[in-house]
């Protein structure tokens, strides 16, 4: 029996690694680095180095999404100065999971997930009401989760110490880096 093809919107390679762990066993993971919100540019391109250089070295397969930042900044500009977990959140993490939704949709995969619940600063219950309003919205499966039980968000920072993986100190927006 073939495992199910998993769309797995991933937010860096740290809460890449931990994620795909527990996934892999169960489903053929694709990543799809999609973070328009990222900021700057070169943040942007220390992330997305950082997690092809994993998934190459664990042989996952992944896929790039189009960086498109005022796209981004379109969808969540009424919430901009909020903090996080706010709506500012929310809109974001729906302008991904939209994405993430519709590129599975291309690609005919029937589940989508996301890295972004094993973060202590995401919540995950937030995160997967999104995803359940998605999934009725496109008929694609959403991976209900929250990945920081059971020592998630400590297992993706050994996993990133072990395999030299670069670790940011903000979410990625250019908002909450002026936060930081």
């Amino acid at each position: 029996m073939s495992q199910r093809k998993l769309l797995l919107h991933t937010c860096c390679a740290p809460c890449f690694t931990y994620v795909f762990d527990v996934l892999k066993p169960n489903y053929d993971v694709l990543s799809y680095y999609f973070n328009p919100n990222i900021t700057p540019l070169e943040e942007y391109d220390k992330r997305l180095e950082a997690l092809k250089n994993y998934c190459l070295s664990v042989n996952s397969n992944f896929l790039v999404g189009e960086y498109n930042n005022s796209q981004w900044l379109h969808s969540i500009f009424e919430y901009r100065f909020l903090g996080e977990k706010s709506e500012k959140c929310v809109k974001c993490i729906e302008f991904r999971l939209n994405a993430s939704f519709e590129k599975a949709i291309e690609l005919n995969i029937d589940i989508v997930g996301t890295t972004l619940s094993v973060s202590p600063h995401k919540d995950a219950d937030m995160i997967n009401e999104l995803g359940l309003k998605l999934q009725k919205k496109y008929s694609v499966e959403f991976l209900v989760s929250d990945f920081k039980k059971n020592g998630g968000y400590s297992k993706s920072i050994e996993f990133s110490k072990q395999f030299g993986l670069y670790r940011q100190n903000y979410c990625g927006c250019t908002y909450s880096n002026r936060l930081s």
